[in-house]
């Protein structure tokens, strides 16, 4: 006999509760198999591809580990140490930027902004915060980093997690596929493949675009000159998945830091006094560099990666970023957007349950209503 709707939605809201219990209390613990997780889902259509053409699935997951191990080892030894300095440097600079602006503000609009103004003591306690809650932060993030744990996790058992799930990731989907409830089997396969293509659509998809413009920042504004450009195209390139934020964020550092790089100053030089002009083309570059990388994103990267919309509001987003990651921590931002994909197939889907129900049409449906012109 079936069990009733009611004792049904109570084991689900069991089972949702332990869940929510479990990522509450293991938090950072599960954090290299959430990773290991999001890599082997990540990998799986490319070794999907690899299948196709004739490889077994072990050797596609060992090509792809290989080839993963091999980026790796370029990105720790060429990339990983010049973004982490870079980083530091900009937070270490962080107070001597607010003053410069300061000073920039002070002679052109002097009415605006003088020694006792707000604006001005503003500005110089903004700079001394950025540098020392930035700071903290960064040096307990490389402190943690570097601890002996952490990185057994984040260089062993990472790899590891995603090397046996990609390798075992089709038979996974067929156990849990096997083990759903009989009566709801067909909603659950479809809210599932809803959800498979929100998330690949989206995070694969943005994933990828994320990459491309972090990439197109990062070397550009080196190639143009402007110090700190690599750790300004990383943060770019990963605010990317929130539409406009990582535009506006990246681009206004880069053209704020551009001005105050290229901006006209003098210099002594063996007792010479040197002026260098303004360098307007630089400037210029700089932002071009953030126009030509949304042009690119809004007409060929997103229409081409992405495809149409998901359903993902910005705004959606931003709070499911907030509210995971005050819960959880940063294993709770990680899974945030996964979460809010799923999340919200899955709102679509009751609403649409809703409107098809009898507490929505009422007593008579929606085809069986009197239109006005034949009311009387």
């Amino acid at each position: 006999m079936a069990l009733s709707a009611n004792k049904q939605a109570r084991y689900w809201a069991i089972a949702a509760a332990i869940l929510f219990a479990l990522l509450w209390f293991l938090g950072d613990v599960i954090l290299p198999f959430i990773l290991g997780g999001a890599i082997a889902y990540f990998l799986d259509p490319l070794a999907d591809r690899l299948e196709a053409i004739g490889f077994s699935r072990a050797l596609s997951t060992v090509t792809i580990s290989l080839l993963g191990l091999i980026i790796f080892i370029v990105a720790a030894l060429a990339i990983i140490p010049a973004l982490i300095d870079q980083a530091i440097a900009l937070v270490d600079v962080a107070p001597s930027l607010a003053a410069n602006f300061k000073a920039f503000l002070a002679e052109r609009f002097p009415s605006i902004v003088d020694e006792n103004s707000a604006v001005g003591e503003g500005l110089l306690k903004l700079g001394e915060r950025v540098q020392e809650y930035g700071g903290a932060l960064l040096g307990a993030a490389l402190s943690s980093a570097m601890s002996v744990i952490n990185l057994l996790m984040l260089f062993v058992i990472v790899p590891v997690v995603a090397f046996y799930m990609l390798l075992d990731w089709d038979r996974m989907v067929a156990v849990v596929d096997s083990m759903l409830p009989r009566d709801h089997a067909p909603a659950i396969r479809e809210l599932a493949r809803e959800i498979d293509r929100t998330l690949a659509s989206f995070i694969r998809g943005m994933g990828t675009v994320s990459l491309i413009l972090g990439t197109w920042y990062a070397v550009a504004l080196a190639l143009v000159g402007l110090e700190y450009g690599l750790v300004i195209g990383a943060i770019a390139g990963m605010l990317t998945f929130i539409p406009y934020v990582g535009a506006l964020i990246g681009g206004g550092l880069a053209i704020g830091l551009a001005l105050f790089q290229f901006w006209s100053f003098s210099e002594v030089v063996d007792g010479e006094t040197l002026v260098h002009a303004t360098n307007w083309v630089r400037i210029g570059l700089v932002a071009g560099i953030f126009v030509i990388g949304q042009v690119v994103e809004g007409n060929i990267l997103t229409p081409k990666l992405v495809g149409e919309s998901v359903g993902l509001h910005p705004v959606w987003l931003l709070f499911s970023l907030s509210t995971f990651g005050t819960l959880f921590g940063f294993v709770g931002m990680l899974v945030a957007v996964p979460l809010a994909a799923a999340i919200g197939v899955i709102v679509r889907f009751l609403i649409q349950y809703y409107m098809d129900g009898r507490l929505y049409q009422g007593s008579v449906s929606t085809a069986d209503a009197p239109t006005p012109e034949h009311e009387t």
